[in-house]
């Protein structure tokens, strides 16, 4: 069941907007345009509007009907789906299902009470929440204990003893108890931790991590490879080889020869006409061996950048360093020399890139590299050195600060003991609850299963064919019937003569076989299963478009639905009725065993109301229509008012009350007025009429509240000067 539907930003609900407090029964009066639809579609599907939430009781969701135009006019086609029922035949199964849903019913009943109890709901604290709260409790204390002790046994020394704890409570709680497990140290009294602390954490001594060597085995190989010294020209077997080979200016003809494709076969340095066979002979010269070798040349360029790169940052980060066991300034000297060779070699790439017919040597880079891995090889060996002369303080450190947690332990011994008997018991429970929580969510899956068989074994569309043919016979629609269509399993309506009557039904005719249709199918399904789901339903404005004999079976049909939920017979667990209509909501309201005073306990009254663009929704403790007079008069009463209406609001209570009840022409009211009061008296005659009739453009629509609060002050002097003042008093609730 829903317990609060929380709407906001959605239509004309700008604001956030909780309705809380649902009970079974549920109903909503509001004007057309006021907001009810939106308010139906919210329950229809709450994923459509993000900003607007429902919450279940228990949490558990129920399947949701929603009667409105949506529903019409998705369901209202050619051809409608059929409406599968239970036989009613098979007893035998009709009363396995009733056994299936039971079952159903009572284990979801069972997984929200377990849920309920690990998890909390309501305000009530779950077993997770007080296994959060004990671990909150003794970290707490245990932090306080560290406190007590960090100065002396760690905050003068960079947090040694308990080093990594400092600002995490639950890392320190959850070491403690590790210790407590496995620490098997000496305990020593407070003032020998103390003193041992001050030598042995002293920041004077540390360990010192080893330097990478550069691995120049990388740079040192491209160095080596054969195709810098290989003059890269091309084929030499083509004719025009040999005057290329004679002039040695390959590389100058494979710079020209661009030029030479887009100047239509004219030698871009003679300006010559040339033939085909020259063009031919170019490319081939320029074969594929020639454009490998230049790739070659330029992968290995790129390569040799890569990794010099490499290497040149990586010594400027060893140098950053500053350790004080490297000769920072021969690597410094070395490292220039190193970055001006590499420089030259880049150089000679680009010029070979250039001119592949080029042959070139690079300057080695061995012996700067030899020199750098000596450096680091001797840094690393004074390192070694260092850290055997660190080692005997390290394990020293290692000792006392287990001692040291030994000593917390203990200190902690009662608390720790505490700790782990309460969480060992709720953790027991917790694991208990979910075992059966598995449990209960397996028999349920196995469950639904089976009542989703059962269901589909005995079920058919016939029944709702005939019901709702019964029905419409009986309230004198005898022009067209509900047939089923070819497929049996959907309907088609159709006239006497089995002509199709979908087109060509009024709006009253369409609106009540729409209404008889979703009302057979609040007891069945579309589909062959899922008849026997509990649901909300949903009726918004159902009765628009029908006489009053038509509205009066509507309302009795839905009054038969209040008495099956108030009886817990049937599938619907709880009911939404929005409408416009006061005769309709009047129908459906009556209830002889309500207090006048005081709704059911199983029904809420809501009033639906638009204020210039914003909706806003009122609950009230009693059914808030009695009569369409009595309407009008809250309308005046009831703050904010609706600006846009009021004037038609105040005509038709003067018109009800001084023409109709006491024969008082309209228009002749001002004559009991005097002065400027006759005046405005007449204006308000003028501009209710003027509200009430005309067409007018939007801009002119709205009164500001200054003008509306000046007529309404006249609208009360009518009934002043009138000697109506008691009735006006009455009507307004006046005290």
């Amino acid at each position: 069941m829903i317990t609060e539907i929380a709407i906001c930003n959605a239509a004309t609900f700008c604001n956030h907007l909780p309705l809380n407090g649902m009970k079974e029964i549920n109903y909503f009066f509001g004007a057309n345009g006021t907001g009810k639809t939106t308010i139906s579609r919210v329950i229809a599907d709450c994923m459509q509007f993000p900003d607007c939430s429902i919450t279940w009781a228990k949490g558990l969701p129920l399947k949701t009907l929603v009667y409105n135009r949506d529903f019409v006019d998705l369901n209202f086609k050619s051809v409608l789906k059929g409406i599968f029922t239970l036989g009613e035949q098979e007893i035998d199964t009709l009363a396995k299902i009733e056994s299936a849903k039971g079952e159903i019913e009572k284990l979801k009943s069972d997984i929200t009470g377990l849920t309920i109890t690990l998890r909390g709901d309501n305000g009530k604290i779950g077993k997770k929440q007080e296994l959060a709260e004990l671990e909150e409790k003794y970290k707490e204390r245990f932090w306080k204990t560290k406190k007590r002790y960090e100065d002396t046994l760690a905050g003068k020394h960079s947090g040694e003893g308990i080093r990594g704890f400092l600002d995490a409570q639950i890392k320190f709680l959850n070491k403690v108890l590790a210790e407590s497990e496995s620490n098997t140290s000496d305990l020593l009294p407070l003032a020998e931790l103390e003193s041992k602390a001050e030598t042995v954490f002293s920041n004077k001594l540390t360990q010192v991590g080893s330097m990478v060597d550069i691995q120049p085995q990388r740079i040192l190989s491209l160095e080596q490879e054969q195709i810098l010294e290989k003059r890269v020209i091309g084929k030499e077997d083509v004719n025009i080889s040999a005057i290329i080979k004679k002039l040695d200016n390959s590389d100058w003809v494979r710079q020209g020869l661009p030029y030479y494709q887009v100047n239509d076969d004219v030698c871009p340095f003679c300006q010559q006409k040339v033939g085909e066979s020259f063009s031919e002979q170019l490319k081939e010269y320029f074969d594929e061996t020639f454009q490998q070798d230049r790739a070659s040349i330029n992968a290995l360029a790129t390569d040799y950048l890569t990794e010099s790169k490499r290497m040149q940052q990586q010594l400027e980060t060893i140098i950053n360093l500053h350790s004080p066991f490297m000769d920072k300034e021969r690597l410094e000297t070395v490292k220039k020399l190193l970055d001006s060779t590499v420089a030259v070699n880049i150089q000679r790439f680009e010029k070979k890139k250039e001119e592949p017919s080029l042959a070139i040597k690079l300057d080695s880079l061995k012996k700067p590299l030899d020199t750098i891995s000596e450096l680091i090889v001797t840094t690393n060996e004074k390192i070694i050195a260092h850290n055997a002369v660190v080692n005997n303080i390290t394990h020293e450190k290692t000792v006392l600060t287990k001692q040291i947690w030994r000593f917390i332990v203990e200190e902690l011994k009662n608390d720790i003991d505490d700790y782990k008997n309460g969480k060992n018991s709720f953790v027991k429970v917790i694991e208990n609850l979910e075992t059966q929580l598995k449990e209960k969510n397996d028999e349920l899956i196995i469950k639904e299963r089976e009542l989703k068989t059962l269901e589909s074994q005995n079920v058919g569309i016939l029944a709702t064919t005939i019901s709702i043919n019964g029905l419409l016979g009986s309230f004198g629609f005898n022009s067209f019937r509900l047939a089923e269509g070819d497929d049996g399993k959907t309907y088609k309506l159709v006239r006497p003569d089995g002509s199709d009557a979908q087109d060509t039904l009024s709006e009253g005719e369409r609106n009540f076989v729409t209404f008889l249709y979703f009302y057979h199918l609040l007891k069945g399904s579309q589909t062959e299963s899922g008849m026997s789901d509990n649901k909300v339903v949903v009726f918004d404005d159902p009765v628009s478009s029908l006489d009053s004999d038509v509205l009066f079976i509507v309302s009795s049909l839905i009054r038969k639905l209040f008495e099956d939920i108030r009886q817990n017979q049937g599938t619907i667990k709880q009911m939404f009725v929005l409408t416009h209509n006061a005769y309709f909501y009047k129908e459906i309201a009556y209830n002889p065993k309500r207090d006048k005073k005081k709704a059911l306990k199983d029904v809420t009254f809501w009033m639906v109301r638009k204020n210039d663009k914003n909706t806003f929704v009122e609950r009230r403790e009693s059914n808030p229509i009695k009569t369409t007079y009595e309407l009008l008069w809250e309308e005046v009463r009831t703050e904010p008012r609706n600006n846009a209406t009021i004037r038609n609001t105040i005509r038709r209570i003067l018109e009800n009350y001084f023409k109709m009840v006491g024969g008082i022409s309209l228009d002749s009211l001002y004559e009991e007025f005097d002065g400027d009061s006759k005046i405005q008296c007449k204006t308000l005659c003028s501009w209710i009429h003027d509200g009430s009739h005309s067409a007018f453009n939007d801009e002119h629509y709205i009164e500001d509240n200054t003008t509306v609060e000046r007529y309404l002050e006249i609208f009360k002097q009518i009934f002043e000067k009138s000697k109506h003042i008691a009735h006006y008093d009455m009507m307004m609730k006046q005290p």
